[in-house]
């Protein structure tokens, strides 16, 4: 079993880079066969194929590159098989000739390494095998749980999230759900008087059964349900290959391409499109990105995203709905947005000991420039600081990036990178949405059962898009049984990516997080997740499979986005254009000061090839939702008259352990509704004569559900705020938390109820797009302004003719 504390160094065989001239390390193929190179080891001489066959040296990493050789394009894949047996280590099959196939091995295991040529005129291809051995001397294998903590108000889940601990995406008012690693991790929760209850207590065991689960469900299951009848996890060579294969079978309605940058480690990171006529990529239809695996550890968000590829290749050779919105849309999906900290935790998964190198639970990339010096060293599976070294890239997106939400510290698995878009795998994803006209984004993460949208922290006030965007999101929720909120609901978070994107571009964005209670839970459970079976929560409701089909439906609605309309010559390009700077958030030090916002740039465009006479042209509201203004509405009543709540007789006993310990004094109050009184918001204050005193407020309402807290120390007053409070019973509850001086009792006095009217929507100035119209030569002929509104069609005539006007907003 490899698990180790350290690396012992690394031992390159004669296949190694620095031998990259010598003839072992190129191979060769007069012919390219496409079919799986991982599937099982061809025998010598057989086409498409050259071979070496090598010992390791080490106990620990088997790493087998290729990088292309001479002028000529093509795809090689490579795989690495146990010699024995047959069975396959570790593979690579992106879309080029550059690949990196990684995975575990022992000293003295004999290995062959087939290299396959897959597609294109390149006859060679450079190979190059290193082994990395990993220290086995003194590794200690500490139990890794997961548990919730009790955090009832903001402040003490901001008092969490500054451990640095492992938080997890389920979260409500009262708790979070956290990962502790081992004992430092528990002795930190500990000492910071945070109470939690055990949720799993032994992750690596449930690794293992979980792994067991999957083995017998494969066995016994032919085809599941999922689209592609697929029955165990994927590795990563398997998503890149099917998405190839994908698009080999289907080649006008599906196009495998590789993203802009590749990462950290090397790896190419790989999506499908999918449309009818697909490599005419400019022609005007609204886009749907559908995204998994920011995260390593959360496997079935990459499972779901691949799923929807094939529901879209078979629903459109099947004909009905989907055929009908698939040639109304244009769909991109990238199954593993992180692909280097996927296939860590994804080979790390057999061992299961959990230990610092064999570590499933890794979520973050394998970024290692932030990291202390002494820790950089070492490949990502395999590194003196385990799993924390990384940047977390969902807290790495422009979108009010810095602020709370997102952690400083480089080894929390929050941390938020060097800098917006600091990281190759966001700036992948930035670059799809910058220069296509995405109109709707899902990105998959696991788990808690939850559709969110913006915004990510609590004091942004929602857009005024909030209503239809509530909408699209509970009606997604209606198919997978999940809550749909605002992402702030869950608790603060910065960085993510719709608040970048929706609030730059104002197309619809959302987070799934799949599943209840597992990042990777068995494989069975992904499929009910999908298809809407028991025991998922969309279970007869049609399961996140129904919900997709609800998102395209939504892209291919022109009253989901904008549509500009007009004529141009055969041949003529048109873009549409925007730059423009948002600030980030006060920028938090890792000392808790904050510093000014940054200013981020952004340009957004989208292109339209003209096929000659009139055009009709998908495109996102020409006005940011970041400058359109925020949600509100005019009052339709006065405010309810403020209220003065008594303090009842004596004083409760103290108590640290609330509500655990529901010892408290409870005082109800009544909140009015319409139409007499209109509440926008309802403020309840309590003060004290002493800062040394602590008083905690607490209000609940009539079911017993906590719908607002505050709960700070240091201070003599406490204000607990709700927005829109619906008209019913409520009970504020006050906890004596500590009292300076139990002899002399620090009564509370004054506790009050106030309400204000609701703030008026406010509206920001509007924006327009620069509309530009190249000829043949790419020389400019045409030139305008133009505003466009969600559901407005714009009809913007023959530009290619203007050479400046503002476009006459002809709304239809």
């Amino acid at each position: 079993m490899v698990a180790a504390l350290g690396l012992s160094g690394v031992v390159v065989i004669g296949l190694g880079w620095s031998t990259a001239n010598a003839a072992d390390n190129v191979l060769r193929s007069d012919k390219a066969v496409a079919r799986s190179c991982f599937e099982k080891p061809l025998p010598k001489g057989a086409a498409g194929v050259d071979r070496r066959e090598v010992t390791s040296t080490v106990d620990g990493l088997v790493q087998a590159r290729l990088r292309p050789q001479g002028s000529g394009s093509g795809d090689w894949d490579v795989a690495v098989f146990d010699k024995a047996t047959g069975k396959v280590v570790a593979a690579s099959a992106a879309l080029r000739s550059s690949e990196l196939a990684e995975s575990f091995v022992t000293k003295g295991q004999e290995l062959v390494v087939q290299a396959c040529r897959y597609t294109g005129s390149s006859r060679t291809v450079v190979l190059g095998v290193d082994f990395l051995a990993v220290d086995t001397q003194d590794a200690a294998t500490q139990r890794a749980e997961i548990v919730r903590v009790e955090t009832p108000t903001k402040q003490h889940k901001d008092r969490l999230f500054a451990l640095g601990l492992d938080v997890t995406e389920k979260a409500d008012a009262t708790g979070v759900e956290v990962v502790l690693a081992g004992d430092a991790d528990r002795a930190t929760l500990r000492e910071a008087g945070m109470k939690s209850t055990v949720v799993q207590a032994d992750i690596s065991a449930k690794s293992i059964e979980n792994t067991k689960a999957d083995r017998e469900y494969a066995d016994r299951t032919a085809a599941s349900a999922l689209p592609s009848g697929r029955t165990a996890y994927r590795h990563l060579y398997e998503y890149n290959f099917e998405m190839k294969e994908l698009a080999r079978a289907n080649p006008r309605l599906v196009k495998a391409f590789t993203l802009p940058e590749a990462t950290w480690e090397g790896r190419d990171v790989v999506g499908v499109e999918i449309a009818t006529d697909v490599e005419n990529t400019k022609d005007g239809k609204p886009v749907d990105f559908t995204m998994g695996v920011h995260h390593a550890r959360e496997w079935p968000a990459g499972e779901h995203a691949i799923e929807w590829a094939h529901e879209l290749v078979k629903g459109y050779r099947a004909g009905g709905e989907l055929k009908s919105l698939v040639e109304k849309t244009r769909n991109i999906v990238v199954p593993i947005v992180n692909p280097d900290g996927f296939n860590v935790s994804r080979e790390a998964e057999p061992k299961g000991d959990f230990s610092r190198f064999d570590y499933e639970m890794k979520r973050k990339n394998c970024n290692v420039n932030d990291s202390p010096e002494d820790l950089r060293a070492g490949a990502c599976a395999a590194n003196p600081a385990g799993r924390e070294r990384g940047t977390d890239p969902n807290r790495n997106y422009a979108g009010f990036w810095g602020g709370s939400g997102a952690s400083t510290y480089w080894g929390s698995d929050t941390f938020r990178g060097s800098g917006p878009f600091s990281e190759p795998e966001t700036r992948n994803v930035r670059s799809v949405i910058a220069n296509r006209p995405v109109t709707n984004l899902i990105t998959l993460h696991t788990y808690s059962n939850l559709v969110l949208r913006v915004p990510g922290v609590a004091d942004v006030r929602p857009p005024l898009d909030e209503p239809a965007y509530k909408a699209l999101g509970d009606k997604m929720a209606s198919r997978n049984g999940y809550t749909s909120q605002p992402s702030w609901a869950l608790y603060d978070t910065t960085g993510g990516t719709e608040d970048w994107s929706y609030f730059a571009t104002g197309g619809w964005g959302f987070t799934f997080e799949v599943g209840p209670n597992e990042f990777h839970p068995p494989f069975a459970e992904v499929v009910a997740e999908y298809a809407g079976l028991a025991p998922a929560a969309g279970a007869g409701k049609g399961g996140n499979r129904q919900a997709f089909i609800d998102m395209l439906t939504n892209t291919a609605d022109p009253a989901a986005h904008a549509t500009l309309v007009g004529s141009a010559p055969k041949g003529y390009q048109l873009q549409v254009r925007k730059a423009f700077t948002t600030p980030t958030s006060p920028v938090v030090q890792p000392d808790g000061s904050t510093k000014e916002p940054i200013q981020w740039a952004d340009v957004i465009k989208s292109d339209l090839a003209s096929k000659g006479g009139r055009f009709s042209w998908a495109v996102n509201p020409s006005t940011r939702p970041y400058v359109a203004g925020r949600y509100g509405r005019d009052p339709q009543g006065p405010p309810q008259a403020g209220i003065a709540l008594a303090n009842p007789d004596g004083i409760p006993a103290e108590n640290t352990n609330f509500p655990g310990d529901a010892t408290a004094e409870r005082i109800p109050f009544h909140v009015d509704g319409m139409p007499a009184v209109d509440n926008g918001k309802m403020e309840v204050t309590v003060g004290w004569a002493t800062p040394e005193t602590d008083w905690d407020l607490y209000i609940f309402d009539s079911a017993g559900n906590l719908v607002t807290s505050s709960a700070n120390g240091g201070t003599n007053t406490e204000k607990a705020v709700l927005f829109d409070p619906p008209a019913g019973d409520y009970t504020a509850v006050m906890v004596n938390y500590e009292q300076a001086d139990p002899a002399t009792p620090d009564d509370w006095s004054n506790l009050n109820v106030g309400f204000s009217s609701p703030l008026p929507t406010t509206y920001g100035p509007k924006e327009p797009y620069t509309l530009t119209c190249s000829d043949q030569r790419g020389n400019i002929v045409g030139l305008a302004e133009i505003y466009a509104d969600r559901g407005q069609t714009v009809d913007v005539g023959d530009v290619c003719t203007r050479s400046a006007r503002t476009a006459k907003e002809r709304g239809k």
